[in-house]
């Protein structure tokens, strides 16, 4: 089922703007106006983005689309509490990432391990390798998702988002020191895992 179909509300369009250009913020002005087109655009501004970091974080699409399509049901539900002392993406990623790590705590409650798809394996990781082998996107698939939850979800935000280490801390609750040291730490740990995997 699609974000935008589960978050469907009665529409009430606000006259006189084009969504397109609008930012954020006066999209969620507009959505708490009663406007649902304008929460369906932020849907497609940020969805997209959303879902790969899911994806890459769980290891499993079906997990991921969950997450995000309860981010996106959450953030929704909260458009009253957001004041724009953030950006947009920084809150909702908050909320993302938050259902995240409920989902990982849930598998490890369920003794499930993590299994990394290959779609992360198009990740240029510390080893600064890329390659369409499919062979090593299988690898790097695999080490990604041996790390530490923590320390992978540090990985993907710094390495895969590209964000900043102070919109990472705004988004986790986490320390900047501490993220970069998770950050060195996951790198260390995937070259390691990627040399075993060549010495096999």
């Amino acid at each position: 089922m699609s974000t935008t179909r589960a978050l469907a509300v009665t529409r009430r369009p606000v006259a006189g703007y084009n969504e397109a250009t609008m930012t954020d913020a006066l999209l969620v002005r507009a959505a708490l106006d009663g406007d649902s087109t304008a929460f369906a655009t932020l849907v497609q501004r940020h969805g997209r983005v959303c879902l790969r970091y899911a994806t890459r974080m769980l290891g499993n699409r079906e997990d991921a689309e969950d997450a995000t399509q309860e981010a996106f049901v959450r953030a929704y539900g909260a458009l009253g509490r957001f004041d724009g002392s953030v950006a947009f993406r920084t809150w909702l990623m908050t909320i993302l990432i938050n259902r995240c790590r409920t989902a990982l705590s849930r598998r490890r409650r369920d003794d499930e391990r993590v299994d990394a798809s290959a779609d992360v394996a198009t990740i240029a990781l510390a080893s600064e390798r890329q390659t369409d082998d499919m062979a090593l996107r299988d690898a790097i698939g695999q080490a990604l998702g041996r790390l530490e939850a923590v320390q992978r979800e540090a990985f993907l935000l710094k390495h895969v988002e590209q964000l900043s280490y102070e919109e990472m801390s705004a988004m986790t609750g986490v320390g900047v020191s501490a993220l970069k040291m998770r950050v060195q730490r996951a790198c260390e740990r995937l070259q390691v895992l990627l040399r075993e995997t060549d010495d096999a």
